[in-house]
């Protein structure tokens, strides 16, 4: 048995998790929690990554003797260095205001139809692209030699030396879907040098030893070696659904709701592109292809507005309410930036002429009720688009411990959810380590370790589904 630590950053909280794994079993053991706050500076929104890498050295300190170390992250957000390899400034966030109007100015140069054709990522107005294109004419910009994404850089800390793990490039806008490599031609036309970035790691791949300063700080026994995982969180998460077999959906939750199907290859259609569905890449040849949802970040921008209560008292009075009093569109970029959450929720449901939600209760309902149609919508695109059949729905990440929202999802798909694990992005970091230590098998093996160990809580749906499809048709204006 061999142990391993999983650096797993979310876009609200941080944590680092030892797992040990053996040919039969792996078993989770979180040391560290750490809250991941940015700041708002005069110049914008940013994370504040010295505070997150200190963490994860508390973390490692934490964790005693591994066999390796691997980082994920939420995507498309990054840090420049200097020729010097020294970081210039503080990485921005991908809620920061910066990139308003920018995603215009690119698609003059490529137009929307044929960045997607040639790239599958769906719009989002925070995209590593738009942001590149934002940061330009600044001075910061000028003086980068180096862009390493949020995992890359902190791996870069700990080992001195730079990569590109490819899951998280394929959020860039810039890797070909089909090859698995860099867009040339989209990089070409837009004035992008692509050497900016390092080599391209997969999962799996060496990433370095852990450097001798960062031994002595946490105690650790050298030598260590960080080992490339799916570093962009989501590709872990999916990895970690312990399905059985192919027709199956998954929503990975929390900030955000990650909603679709695993492929084999990815979809381009412009029917795809209109429905604003990505293709990002997964472990062993496999394509992410999914849809953003805002996610619980509705709700936990609630919370923090309401002044942090217990979530516990407010989902028992959501359960109370009439389902479907009053919905939104949990895609909505209304809803993107931070702040005033549920007064932009109530004015939301104003404009479109529902009841507006009178108390914390009915809020929350109104998001989760939200979410579950936004899941809906999502999943039965995804079968359409993709021609995929669907049998089941897995929800893992934090949203699989929240019992109504798994059951309201069940309810709007028609179609029996499975929750769990919630630790869905930490066991999929894991098991890549295991896999480079041979003590795990491909993807369909890892999977059914996971199903062994951990069985996963099963909500049948309710009702025919007439209420959802009414729900819809009123967001829709019909």
């Amino acid at each position: 048995m061999r142990s391993y630590a999983a650096v797993d950053l979310g876009a609200s909280s941080g944590r680092v998790m030892v797992g040990r794994v053996s040919a039969d079993s792996v078993v989770l053991r979180e040391v560290h929690r750490f809250p991941n706050r940015p700041v708002r500076v005069p110049e914008g929104l940013r994370w504040d990554v010295l505070g997150l890498y200190g963490a994860v050295l508390d973390g490692l300190r934490a964790a005693g003797p591994v066999d390796s170390v691997g980082i994920d992250s939420w995507a498309v957000d990054h840090g420049l260095l200097d020729a010097d390899g020294a970081l210039l400034g503080n990485p921005v966030h991908y809620r920061d205001a910066r990139t308003d109007g920018v995603a215009e100015r690119v698609w003059a140069n490529v137009p929307a139809a044929e960045l997607y054709a040639a790239t599958g990522v769906q719009y989002a107005p925070f995209n590593t692209l738009y942001q590149l294109a934002a940061a330009r004419s600044t001075a910061q910009f000028g003086q980068a030699v180096r862009l390493l994404l949020i995992p890359d850089l902190l791996s870069y800390w700990l080992t001195g030396e730079q990569g590109t793990e490819l899951t998280n490039a394929s959020t860039t806008q810039l890797i070909d879907p089909r090859t698995r490599t860099w867009s040339r031609e989209v990089a070409e036309r837009l004035g992008i040098d692509l050497d900016l970035f390092a080599p391209l790691r997969r999962p799996g791949d060496p990433a370095g030893l852990l450097r001798a300063e960062v031994l002595a700080e946490t105690g650790l026994g050298g030598p260590v070696c960080v080992t490339a995982v799916g570093s962009h969180d989501t590709a872990s998460a999916v990895a970690a659904v312990p399905a059985t077999g192919e027709r199956f959906a998954y929503i990975c939750t929390g900030t955000w709701s990650l909603a679709g199907v695993e492929l084999t290859a990815p979809v381009l259609t412009e029917e795809s592109r209109a429905a604003n569905f990505t293709n990002e890449l997964g472990l062993d040849g496999t394509v992410r292809y999914l849809r953003n949802i805002m996610g619980l970040w509705l709700l936990q921008e609630c919370l923090r507005d309401w002044g942090g209560p217990e979530l516990g008292p407010l989902l028992r009075g959501a359960a109370a309410v009439p389902a479907l009093r009053s919905v939104v569109d949990a895609g909505d970029g209304a809803f993107l930036a931070p702040g005033r959450m549920p007064e932009r929720i109530a004015g939301a449901c104003r404009a479109s002429g529902q009841p507006v939600p009178a108390t914390r209760a009915e809020t929350t309902r109104c998001v989760l009720d939200s979410l579950a149609l936004a899941h809906r919508r999502a999943v039965a695109d995804a079968r359409r688009l993709a021609d995929h059949p669907v049998d089941v729905v897995h929800v893992v990440g934090g949203g699989a411990r929240n019992a109504l929202l798994c059951q309201l999802t069940a309810d709007a798909c028609g179609l029996p959810v499975m929750a769990g694990p919630a630790e869905a992005a930490a066991m999929g970091n894991v098991l890549v380590q295991a896999r480079a230590h041979g003590l795990a098998g491909d993807l369909a093996a890892s999977r059914r370790l996971i199903a062994r160990g951990r069985p996963a809580v099963r909500y049948t749906p309710r009702g025919d589904g007439a209420r959802w499809r009414a729900a819809e048709e009123r967001l829709a204006g019909r």
